[in-house]
């Protein structure tokens, strides 16, 4: 289905069923944080920028070989979905892009809880690579 597995910049939406605002829990949107450094140490991947959203995340990311964005993105929402523990809540799918404009990609999601009006700058949003809390690669 994804003829582009790995080795690749990545720009992953990731969307809740019905999109339910699962993550307006804090508790939630934090362990959604942390499961995706979980993943990052059992699947090493390159992470340039990501947001937690109430209803999806976005993530902007390199895949190396010899692991793939489908087992990655399976492992995250599977293990998020066990460590919520609220039974499923995500859509059976994911989409996944090649930005051709890397610093275009991690703008729009570092902008986008703003657009949503969730916090009046991206590094006052806590759930954000923007916030400048969490260890993310820098695009070169």
């Amino acid at each position: 289905r994804r003829p582009i597995q790995n080795n690749a910049l990545m720009f992953v939406t990731t969307n809740t069923t019905y999109r339910r605002p699962v993550f307006k829990n804090p508790a939630y949107a934090s362990e959604a944080i942390d499961r995706l450094y979980r993943v990052q140490n059992l699947h090493p991947f390159f992470l340039f920028a990501f947001v937690i959203m109430p209803d999806h995340c976005h993530f902007l990311l390199n895949v190396p070989e010899p692991y793939t964005i489908s087992k990655l993105m399976n492992t995250y929402k599977t293990g998020l979905t066990f460590d919520i523990g609220i039974g499923a809540f995500w859509q059976p799918r994911f989409d996944m892009r090649i930005p051709d404009y890397g610093y275009g990609a991690l703008r729009y999601i570092h902008e986008n809880p703003v657009r949503a009006g969730l916090a009046p700058s991206a590094q006052e949003y806590p759930w954000s690579s923007a916030s400048g809390k969490y260890d993310v690669t820098g695009l070169d």
